[in-house]
């Protein structure tokens, strides 16, 4: 599908083909493929270093591939014409480091880029930035500052902001992996919420009761290549790979 072509709802919303990435002599991403349904949950995980958090900064051509394809809606995400611009409205993505404006209250957070970037309408995008907040629970909220925040409001806030670009697909690298433990969960209790809601959504993750909860298909990835794959009951039960079997006997 090259891409002028119109995607339709039954191919892949992502679709990933032997991708390789290497920083200078070290080999990231080597050979990787793979296809994202609409509406689908995928959890990618694997030790550090395994190239899952450089598989989604390529996605949203944060980090230019060496060779492969990958495509969001039909459209080559590495094609030297693309704007990237429209792909990033279409595509979101939460970081480990919420990397909010400390100087800007929640609210102001959420509405900047949909005011700054899509010139968008402010009283309105005010109205679905109140919205958005009251989404991930955290009515009352809108006007403190990042630093009058917890880690895991600061993640929300950091989850709605990425929401008031109306995106197709979520891409959440490890959003929980600097926070307290007792926040981790309203930050995975919001992200159920938008899977539930028929959210496309890619997550690196070591939260693995979460990733077996909500994924639709794990991925085990180990030195750069997906060293195994299968629905959530299979992959956890019955791990096929010596690789697979150490790392979750190491974890759960």
């Amino acid at each position: 599908m090259t891409a002028t072509q119109a995607w339709t709802t039954d191919q892949p919303i992502v679709r990933i083909a032997d991708v390789y990435k290497a920083f200078g002599a070290v080999d990231v991403l080597n050979g990787v493929s793979l296809n994202v349904m609409k509406g689908e949950v995928i959890c990618i995980i694997g030790p550090s270093g395994s190239g899952k958090s450089t598989l989604l900064r390529c996605i949203n051509a944060l980090v230019p591939i060496n060779k492969g394809s990958i495509q969001v809606e039909g459209q080559e995400v590495h094609d030297p014409k693309l704007d990237k611009l429209e792909l990033r409205k279409k595509v979101g993505m939460v970081f480990q480091q919420y990397n909010l404006f400390p100087h800007k209250t929640a609210v102001q957070n959420v509405m900047m880029a949909p005011i700054t970037v899509l010139k968008q309408d402010k009283t309105e995008v005010e109205a679905r930035a109140y919205a958005l907040l009251k989404k991930v629970r955290l009515e009352g909220k809108e006007h403190s500052y990042p630093g009058e925040l917890s880690g895991g409001q600061q993640q929300r806030v950091a989850i709605a902001r990425s929401l008031a670009m109306n995106p197709d697909v979520m891409l959440f690298d490890e959003v929980t992996a600097a926070l307290d433990p007792e926040t981790v969960k309203e930050v995975l209790v919001t992200i159920r919420e938008l899977a539930e809601e028929g959210m496309t959504c890619l997550l690196v993750t070591h939260e693995m009761g979460f990733a077996r909860e909500v994924a639709d298909h794990m991925y085990f990835t180990d030195r750069g290549v997906i060293v195994e794959q299968g629905p959530p009951k299979e992959f956890f039960a019955n791990p096929k790979d010596p690789r697979t079997q150490e790392f979750l006997g190491q974890i759960l």
